[in-house]
């Protein structure tokens, strides 16, 4: 754990969702997360770099962008389609890089890039 505390980096990302146990089969579907539970109303989630948890509640849209990283972009966007995520952005090239924006069941965008 403390190999990933970076001074003043993003360590802990946390979501509300109205579904935790559908959020969970999502993103395990999408990305294999692994989750912990804390009791009915949290989970988290523990990844190589950051970590973080879905919370009861209602999600609000637009607060924050998540981008997570792909090493085959294209097959990534396979999986959260197969998981049933929405593509918001269809896989677009950008100055150093491309990627797409898709939205969870809960209704968050998240976005996707590689090089």
């Amino acid at each position: 754990m403390a190999s990933k505390l970076k001074h003043e980096q993003v360590q802990y990302i946390e979501f509300l969702s109205k579904d935790i146990s559908r959020a969970k089969k999502f993103y395990t579907k999408s990305f294999g997360w692994k989750f912990t539970d804390y009791g009915p109303d949290y989970t988290a989630f523990e990844g190589d770099y950051v970590d973080g948890g879905f919370t009861i509640g209602k999600p609000v849209k637009g607060t924050v962008l998540v981008i997570l990283y792909s090493k085959d972009i294209e097959a990534t966007q396979q999986k959260v389609v197969a998981a049933g995520g929405t593509i918001l952005k269809d896989i677009f090239s950008f100055p150093g890089g491309k990627r797409f924006h898709f939205t969870d069941p809960d209704g968050y965008e998240l976005a996707v890039w590689s090089l």
